[in-house]
């Protein structure tokens, strides 16, 4: 029990339905939806698309997205709505302009938006609700504007890369917006006016696609109608691994959830159980084997059309050998490539209804505004996923026509005994493989509730240096200097996270990080 007399927040309980977000009315949304005889997934496409508007720079229809479904009784499906290069993509032009890596903004960095034909898929194969009727709440708010959040307002400072359309939506004057300003989008209020109308094809055909495609043309992409009328997202299987009783399930690549895993077998080399939570000691280990699990990554992780060391990443002699490495007393040598880059941008949401279908959603427009590119009619932000390509010749990961990037969203499931106990998330962009590893063992190896877990301090090992948030002591980051590493605290908080525990009693106990603006609420 948390002690009341400091701040924190308590867990939220139910019986029928769940729902948390990191934006309250997006969980309010979702919970409406619930309320209305919609089920979990209507919820969860009805509130992630309602926070396009409410968190801007982290997500929005010009976005990607994973998903994991399950349902009692029933294998998990996962569905991965990641977009592919345009088909007329040259990264020999790139490398021969002179760039050593993709660019991480502008109209270069776009690969096809393929969140929107994610959700008409589940929404059509697996909603209770009509698509407009999932869509309506999000195409109010957008009009009607939703007042500018403290977190944010906060993230709005770092919009340094827009195109003049992007310019005009998200600074007025001149300046970020501030908390509390009305912010508001009626361009993607009538693009979604038109995909409630007309599906998917309101958004990938017509007016619509023309407007993305005619901006991304005038900035020197490759894009083409024919790009955006093809996309289309994909059921595929998840992947799994053992922890202790339970069985972690994520989204298989060219998420990182693979990379969530190895860490996670990783660690379990090691007798976490017995350190302090939030000591040096177990901070330090989880540092050296997040340097070795992304190490793994950004060697492997690709287009899993393109990958073909997957089950070398799962495999228990892998994580073992890994786990050999590490030293008690001193820090991996320099060399590792680490988490790369760290991006934050992302927004996840999770749903359990009253027949317990669990929906853990991640959708996202990876950096804060994405690529700096909206679409000059209607204002629609895009993301730059092609930043997560590399132009390193032969690498599995190497940006082409037709291919998707390594993504770092990842939705997560808690399984135990063949069912979902646990639908989880955390965002924080390259942290977040880290964060799920994290979030697991500080449930199933310290004890912790759901939103103490979440609550707790982070750190991340990441381009030579641990960044450790403040709610560790001084002590602890003493400690892990004189180990070796270079100790930094970070400018802003370690990612973000959501959470719902099904309870064997049938109750739901929703979890919200205080990192984010957002909530839990149940019904």
């Amino acid at each position: 029990m948390r002690d009341f007399q400091l701040p924190g927040r308590s867990a939220v309980l139910s019986m029928n339905g769940m729902a948390a977000t990191s934006h309250p009315l997006g969980t309010k949304v979702a919970i409406q939806m619930l309320e209305a005889g919609g089920n979990a997934l209507d919820a969860a496409i009805a509130g992630a698309l309602l926070l396009g508007t409410a968190e801007p720079q982290m997500t929005g229809i010009g976005g990607d997205c994973f998903a994991l479904i399950s349902r009692p009784g029933e294998a998990p499906i996962a569905m991965n709505g990641s977009g592919r290069a345009p088909a007329a993509f040259d990264a020999e032009a790139l490398r021969a302009a002179g760039h050593s890596a993709m660019p991480r903004t502008g109209a270069q960095s776009v690969t096809i938006p393929t969140a929107v034909d994610a959700f008409c898929r589940l929404n059509k194969d697996h909603g209770r609700m009509g698509l407009g009727d999932v869509i309506g709440p999000a195409v109010y708010h957008a009009e009607a504007g939703i007042p500018v959040a403290p977190r944010v307002a906060r993230d709005w400072t770092e919009a340094s890369h827009l195109n003049d359309a992007a310019q005009r939506k998200l600074m007025p004057g001149g300046k970020p917006l501030t908390t509390g300003t009305v912010f508001r989008e009626p361009g993607v209020a009538e693009a979604l006016r038109r995909l409630a109308v007309e599906g998917r094809a309101g958004f990938y055909e017509g007016e619509v696609a023309e407007d993305m495609v005619d901006t991304l043309r005038g900035l020197g992409g490759a894009h083409s109608l024919d790009d955006f009328a093809q996309a289309r997202a994909e059921y595929t299987t998840p992947v799994t691994t053992a922890y202790g009783a339970h069985e972690v399930m994520e989204h298989p690549p060219n998420g990182q959830g693979a990379t969530a895993l190895l860490l996670l077998n990783i660690l379990k080399q090691f007798d976490l159980s017995a350190m302090d939570p939030f000591g040096a000691e177990r901070a330090h280990i989880e540092a050296e084997a997040t340097k070795l699990a992304y190490d793994a990554r950004n060697r492997f992780l690709a287009d899993p059309d393109h990958m073909t060391r997957l089950e070398h990443m799962l495999a228990p002699e892998t994580a073992a050998r890994l786990a050999a490495l590490i030293r008690p007393d001193a820090v991996l040598p320099p060399g590792l490539p680490g988490a790369g880059e760290a991006h934050k941008d992302t927004i996840y949401i999770t749903v359990v209804d009253r027949d317990r279908m669990a929906v853990s959603l991640i959708y996202s427009i990876f950096r804060t505004f994405g690529s700096g590119v909206a679409s000059d009619k209607f204002g629609i932000l895009l993301q730059n996923r092609g930043a997560g390509f590399t132009l390193e010749k032969g690498h599995a990961n190497e940006a082409a026509p037709g291919k998707r990037p390594m993504h770092t969203i990842i939705p997560g499931l808690l399984r135990k005994d063949g069912e979902t106990v646990m639908p989880f998330g955390v965002m924080g962009g390259q942290y977040q493989a880290n964060g799920h590893a994290r979030f697991v063992t500080n449930l199933l190896d310290f004890g912790l509730s759901p939103q103490a877990a979440i609550d707790g301090p982070r750190s991340f090992a990441t381009d030579g240096v641990l960044q450790v948030e403040r709610g560790y002591p001084d002590a602890v980051r003493n400690a892990l200097s004189d180990l070796g590493h270079q100790v930094e605290v970070p400018d802003g908080p370690i990612g973000g996270a959501q959470a719902i525990r099904i309870h064997e009693s049938g109750v739901l106990e929703g979890a919200s990080d205080p990192r984010k603006d957002g909530c839990a609420l149940g019904y």
